[in-house]
């Protein structure tokens, strides 16, 4: 089996393995796929992923075994589905291990109008679809990035839906709204939960608009993978909100708090409000909203602040690269 850019990492991952359970093996069941069986996309094809369990097939090793996995240097690890563990390591030629929270450059959004436009090609004011906490769909203004990487490579987990047919890609870090199944909310809870891309499973449910464009129905997820693309762009809404490929998702990142992220962006949307209100001069709003490239500023800020007084379990371990997007 021709893996070389994982040979190492599997190597030490074997040795623990038996360390760990005496008499018990690594397994892969699949490396370097030769026969087609993964998406087009699949990082299989570049030698750059496997999947594995351990050779008596026993599930309840399988936390310790990602965790091991972790430790051996895999850059990305999680349960793909019930059977195995899915590994794999970023490009050697890449920055996509600074994930930070984006989408594709050609991922599109529903503008008001009745059209549709690729994120790259959002512009300040453009009314585009989101969704309140309750899953009633409304159209609400773009204000600005807060991430773009025009050049970068970076890895984003796909995660389709087969009823409807959807193919959201979002960086690790960024929030999904996203649950399990048959899961019975408290009077007074939001109807939603956000959660980092790369927590969410097949089996688990996300968002999409309803028939009647007037609400949100769940879909489940079918399939979860990783692929690497050139160009990221983080929208930011008044609402916090936007559907992408019609999946509703969260304008946030980094830290798995939807509300808190929003409450925290409100002087950005204050000021905005302020210059459409009032037909403000650009050069006075330009201190937040002002942007060409890279992280904004304002989100770098509350990316440190947050690293200082918030649990590091609530922030995402491949956060933000502060020194390049």
């Amino acid at each position: 089996m021709d893996i070389p850019r994982c040979k190492d990492k599997l190597n030490s991952l074997a040795i623990s393995v038996m360390n760990q359970w005496p008499g018990v093996k690594l397994r892969v069941t699949e490396g370097w796929d030769e026969d087609g069986h993964h998406s087009e996309e699949s990082l299989h094809y570049e030698g750059r992923a496997v999947d594995i369990t351990t050779s008596d097939r026993d599930r309840s090793k399988y936390g310790m075994l990602a965790r091991l996995a972790v430790e051996a240097g895999f850059d990305w690890v999680y349960y793909e589905s019930k059977a195995h563990i899915h590994c794999s390591v970023k490009a050697e030629n890449s920055v996509a291990a600074k994930s930070g929270g984006c989408f594709p450059a050609s991922a599109r959004v529903s503008l008001e109008n009745g059209s549709t436009k690729a994120v790259k090609d959002l512009r300040a004011g453009d009314r585009v679809l989101a969704a309140d906490r309750e899953g009633r769909l409304l159209y609400t203004d773009f204000i600005m990035f807060l991430d773009t990487a025009r050049e970068a490579n970076k890895v984003f987990y796909v995660i389709e839906t087969r009823e409807p047919q959807t193919r959201l890609s979002l960086t690790a870090a960024h929030l999904l709204f996203a649950g399990q199944q048959h899961r019975r909310r408290s009077p007074g809870q939001p109807r939603f939960r956000a959660t980092f891309a790369s927590s969410v499973k097949p089996g688990h449910l996300v968002y999409v608009p309803d028939g009647d464009g007037q609400r949100v129905r769940a879909a489940t997820v079918e399939k979860v993978y990783l692929e690497e693309r050139e160009g990221a762009y983080a929208p930011l809404t008044v609402q916090g909100t936007l559907v992408v490929n019609q999946v509703l998702a969260s304008c946030y990142a980094v830290i798995e708090d939807h509300a808190l992220a929003h409450w925290a962006f409100l002087p950005v949307r204050m000021s905005y409000a302020a210059k459409s209100l009032f037909s403000l001069s650009d050069s006075f709003t330009a201190n937040i909203t002002g942007q060409e490239s890279g992280i904004h500023w304002y989100s770098s800020a509350l990316y440190q602040i947050g690293r200082w007084v918030l649990d590091q379990a609530s922030i995402h371990p491949q956060g933000m690269a502060l020194d390049s997007s």
